[in-house]
């Protein structure tokens, strides 16, 4: 029989008087339509306007993308790189529509609506789940929308952002069929878990948070008799097989982890409380942290207003959900198998589950409610704008990295390096995010499409990417990569340390024909404005300068390095 706890309304708290003393025909009808219209559309705006915007990963997604859609095939890459795709059975989303999708609408065009799912599916996927959970449209839902920035995000985990709006989706269409036939439930989830494996293996873990929440049931009635405990046992046991099948199938036909180019485990942990706090904060990080932060307290007020009043109403298993998932947040290690921030996966995956597990100030007046839904709509769409601008400032990057390359040589090999400024700039910087990331490194593979040249740090992970390079060029590329300062190629000692991380730059002169050089408008902190010998200066922009080596340049022997030299235990990622 199938058991009817989905058909349990969340927990009703009991209705203050002065609420209850308001007659129904005072109580409008909550309708968030209009802002999350305007959400929705102002993210369309900005990634048809922004091709480019200062999304960390996004350029290397992109590169990889035109190289997929057709791209390899053409000289010099088709003797550069190669497809296969047994070398992963998880985290290929965006590779397969590509592949599939890229020659036939053009990878700027799935580039642009694979970031745009990646911005408004998680919040709407939450929206809709919380639709389902309180049965119908709240002002709430408004506040939903502020998630949709995150550093996953801002990082450019485009698959993972997928991912969770997929799984949010999906556990919306879960609860629907639990009351209904356990076997159709089962197959659903199956397909389900398949899709989301494929789409993103952290999107897979999530469903099956949302489902043991689901399965809980809104209230803790699963607790009050060992029998009924039981049972909600059973049913997650056959849940979580479910779910997992298609996993450990994939696996086995294509059994290949990431392994950071096999170094091991290469495990860092969060492991002091101001890593772990600064590591829950991911859930809303973006470019200025002072500005998430600001933006946030309005739904606070919402929320303790809502519970000191007592017009908060919870669902309780989704609220064990986003127990876990904090849990995981603060025990998960940071890297691990070659997969850098692991652990801010799970702060965003719990602030989702957060605000679709609560509904404050579900009976409101009409004037408390239009004061709701207008804060509740600036926050959002003013942090919207927020986000806009920081794009708008980024464009000018963009655009000298696209002049750039006008100067480089079909089939030329490209050494990026960047200047490394020893202090943060102050004001609106949108090169940087959450932990002082910055969201520039990756624009240097953008030489891959506009100007056909070999860059060493496209994303080529076995475990995470179909993209595999050629043994000829295999010693120069790197499975994922960061940028170094220029002032490292006038240390020739430190150099061999660097060499562990980035074969690449051992005998960079030889194997390369170009070093490009981004964030140049900032002093480098080894180097200031010293560049090596051996190299002629071959296009001039504030943000990228573009030199040409001289491959017949001896360096000289004995001669002093620069001021001071990068150390890779302690200055580079």
């Amino acid at each position: 029989m199938p058991h009817s706890s989905a058909n349990l309304s969340p927990v009703e708290p009991a209705i203050p008087v002065e609420i209850a003393a308001i007659p129904d025909s005072a109580i409008v009808r909550q309708r968030p339509g209009f802002a999350i219209a305007a959400f929705v559309i102002l993210a369309a705006i900005f990634v048809a306007v922004f091709q480019f915007p200062p999304i960390l990963d996004y350029p290397n997604h992109y590169a990889r993308m035109w190289l997929l859609a057709g791209g390899i095939a053409e000289p010099p890459f088709n003797r550069i790189y190669a497809l296969d795709w047994n070398q992963t059975f998880t985290n290929v989303g965006i590779d397969l529509a590509a592949y599939w999708l890229g020659p036939v609408i053009g990878v700027p065009l799935l580039a642009c609506g694979l970031l745009f799912l990646a911005i408004v599916l998680p919040p709407l996927g939450a929206i809709a789940l919380h639709r389902r959970l309180f049965g119908g449209s709240y002002y709430w839902q408004i506040a939903i929308l502020y998630f949709a920035w995150c550093a996953t995000l801002i990082g450019g985990f485009i698959n993972f952002q997928i991912g969770l709006g997929m799984a949010l989706f999906f556990a919306t269409v879960d609860h629907g069929l639990q009351p209904k036939s356990r076997t159709v439930l089962f197959a659903w989830r199956a397909v389900a878990g398949l899709l989301l494996t494929v789409m993103h293996i952290f999107s897979l873990g999530f469903y099956m948070a949302l489902v043991c929440g689901l399965e809980f049931s809104p209230t803790t009635a699963a607790l009050k008799s060992p029998r009924d405990f039981v049972r909600l046992c059973a049913r997650l046991v056959v849940a979580m097989l479910a779910c997992t099948l298609p996993a450990i199938c994939l696996f086995l036909y294509a059994p290949v982890l990431p392994d950071s180019n096999n170094i091991g485990l290469g495990t860092a942990w969060n492991d002091t409380p101001g890593l772990i706090l600064a590591n829950l904060i991911s859930a809303i990080w973006t470019y200025t942290a002072l500005a998430d932060t600001l933006l946030l307290i309005p739904l606070v007020l919402v929320c303790t207003n809502a519970v000191r009043t007592g017009r908060l109403r919870l669902h309780a298993g989704l609220a064990v959900t986003a127990i876990g998932l904090l849990v995981l947040a603060c025990i998960s290690p940071r890297h691990v198998l070659g997969t850098g921030w692991i652990s801010w996966r799970f702060p965003i995956m719990a602030a989702l589950v957060a605000m679709a597990m609560v509904c404050p100030l579900p009976r409101l007046p009409r004037r408390q409610a239009f004061m709701l839904a207008v804060v509740l709509a600036c926050v959002a769409l003013g942090r919207t704008g927020w986000i806009g601008l920081n794009w708008w400032y980024g464009q000018a990057d963009v655009a000298n990295i696209r002049t750039v390359l006008a100067d480089v040589s079909e089939g030329s090999a490209i050494l990026p390096m960047t200047h490394k400024p020893k202090g943060m700039p102050i004001g609106i910087d949108q090169r940087h995010y959450a932990w002082n990331e910055d969201t520039f490194r990756h624009l240097p593979t953008l030489a891959v499409p506009y100007a056909r040249a070999f860059v060493p740090t496209i994303f080529t992970a076995a475990g995470k990417q179909p993209l595999t390079v050629l043994p000829q060029w295999k010693d120069i590329a790197v499975p994922e990569g960061n940028l170094f300062s220029i002032g490292l190629l006038n240390c020739p000692a430190e150099l061999k340390a660097f060499s562990a991380i980035a074969p690449y730059l051992a005998n960079w002169r030889q194997r390369f024909d170009f070093v490009l050089v981004v964030n140049a408008d900032m002093p480098d902190q080894y180097s200031g404005d010293t560049i090596p010998s051996g190299l002629r200066l071959a296009a001039d922009t504030p943000f990228a300068k573009l030199y040409a080596i001289d491959k017949a340049f001896v360096p000289q022997a004995n001669v002093p390095a620069a001021t001071s030299c990068p150390n890779p235990l302690t200055t580079e990622g």
